[in-house]
């Protein structure tokens, strides 16, 4: 599916917090994004995130351990509607 997107012309964004891009960064490409989010807890597969041409990050608070999948979707999707 990854591919698909990738053969439409999307740039394939994947969102862990384990990554040095910042999802600012990761959407600066000026071809439409297609975020990939992983399961609550797990994250994502490591297939489908190898699979994605972009590994992105949400910049958070160094007190703070991570983000709820939705929470992060959510500022994600906010963040891809501005550019």
């Amino acid at each position: 599916a990854i591919e698909s997107l990738r053969d439409l012309g999307y740039a394939t964004v994947a969102l862990e917090g384990e990554t040095e891009l910042a999802l600012a960064d990761a959407l600066a490409d000026p071809r439409p994004a297609a975020l990939v989010v992983g399961a609550e807890g797990k994250g994502l597969r490591p297939g489908v995130a190898e699979a994605c041409e972009k590994r992105a990050r949400i910049p958070i608070a160094p007190a703070m351990e991570s983000l709820n999948v939705s929470v992060a979707a959510a500022i994600a999707l906010y963040e891809a509607a501005k550019r």
